[in-house]
């Protein structure tokens, strides 16, 4: 599985029916957990980002694919970043020439 961070805005629409917003999200986590997601946590925030996301996905094409989908709704636009635990970086920084 691969760790993933996402950062959303509401779109005029996704503040407009904000009262709708906690469905959303539930409809949301739901969605990427049939694609095979571990959603790990899911924050509403305050400044440049509405919401921060954690997850796993099993690959970038589902993550990918996710995030299409999600975004085709109109709702929040997204910002992802690929994330590596220390773990990880441990092991990429002992690859180094």
């Amino acid at each position: 599985m691969e760790l993933y961070i996402g950062l959303y805005k509401l779109t005029e629409q996704g503040i407009k029916n904000i009262k709708d917003a906690p469905a959303r999200i539930e409809k949301g986590i739901k969605a990427a957990e049939s694609v095979g997601a571990k959603i790990l946590g899911f924050y509403s925030t305050m400044g440049e980002y509405d919401y921060v996301g954690i997850g796993e996905f099993p690959n970038d094409e589902a993550a990918a694919g996710y995030l299409l989908a999600l975004g085709s709704t109109g709702n929040v636009r997204t910002t992802t970043m690929r994330a590596f635990t220390i773990e990880q970086f441990k092991e990429i920084v002992g690859k180094l020439p």
